[in-house]
């Protein structure tokens, strides 16, 4: 079964005039593979999901794997609060050529653990694609609790990997105590990645890469080649970004900074809004000061 790891770019789904602006996502694609990134992430919290068309959806899926052609790996979100959509979404990018599929906890409904079991393994059951769960409690209200993880990987082979959004690295602990070496824990926050893989994460689902490829795979590099002080070096460096473009919510600084760079559109869409002038000097200092570090 396929293993995900290394840096993973959680890809925006860029607007213009409220259409998905293909121009654009497909030289979005072709940099981050030309800059090493080892994966990315279409329609995922990042591209804005629950705000595109059942159609939209898949569409950016296909253009993902159309512009790839098996360079990275292409793995489409395809969770929901609603299993029959989860399966229905997982179905049709394995259709149109994803790698595997990314599957958030389902929002707003918060199943119990009992929920969850049943959610995933229905979705498991009906697809041959390797599946990644996706803990972020504080967007989903509810958190897959170790147990549950352990309990799904044990009777679902292609659930082979977790992106854990929870803030803690002891979770990472715990999930690396109760499964498998070939499971793959990969940090769903930019500024936990160091330390998470001090206690076993083998990568990184970023947004950050959208910004900094090269220098957040030269620090993972660091660290497995075991140079910690160069590797913590270059997360002080990065620190500053890596909080910044959760100034407010995610896409909405990311897109504001690539819109400075000139690689697409700041558009988001509602309720998302652009940023308040404040934090938008304060990111794009930040941003200044980042572009020290590149050179």
């Amino acid at each position: 079964m396929k293993r995900f790891q290394g840096v993973i770019t959680a890809l925006v789904t860029p607007f213009r005039n409220g259409k998905i602006d293909e121009k654009a996502f497909i030289q979005l694609i072709e940099s981050q593979i030309a800059n090493g990134i080892q994966g990315i992430v279409p329609v995922g919290t990042t591209g804005e999901s629950p705000t595109l068309s059942h159609e939209e959806h898949l569409r950016v899926i296909e253009l993902a794997v159309q512009t790839v052609k098996g360079r990275i790996p292409v793995i489409a979100g395809t969770g929901s609060n609603s299993t029959k959509e989860a399966i229905d979404l997982t179905q049709s990018a394995e259709k149109l050529g994803a790698d595997g599929a990314l599957l958030v906890a389902p929002y707003y409904n918060r199943p119990t653990q009992a929920g969850l079991v049943v959610h995933f393994g229905e979705i498991a059951n009906s697809t041959k694609l390797p599946l990644i769960l996706y803990s972020i409690p504080g967007r989903c209200g509810v958190e897959i609790a170790v147990e549950t993880v352990a309990q799904l990987v044990k009777n679902h082979r292609n659930i082979v990997g977790i992106k854990e959004a929870g803030g803690q690295s002891d979770r990472v602990s715990q999930l690396r105590q109760q499964l498998p070496d070939s499971f793959d824990i990969l940090c769903g926050d930019d500024s936990l990645f160091l330390s998470f893989m001090a206690v076993g994460a083998v990568g990184v689902i970023s947004v950050a890469s959208h910004l900094v490829p090269q220098q957040i795979i030269q620090m993972m590099l660091a660290f497995q080649s075991g140079k910690i002080a160069e590797a913590e070096k270059m997360h002080r460096a990065l620190y500053p970004i890596f909080k910044d473009l959760f100034i407010e919510s995610n896409p909405s600084p990311l897109k504001t900074a690539l819109a400075r760079q000139g690689v697409m559109e700041s558009e988001v869409r509602l309720p998302l809004v652009k940023l308040d002038p404040a934090n938008e000097a304060k990111l794009f200092k930040t941003l200044e000061l980042l572009l020290q570090i590149r050179h």
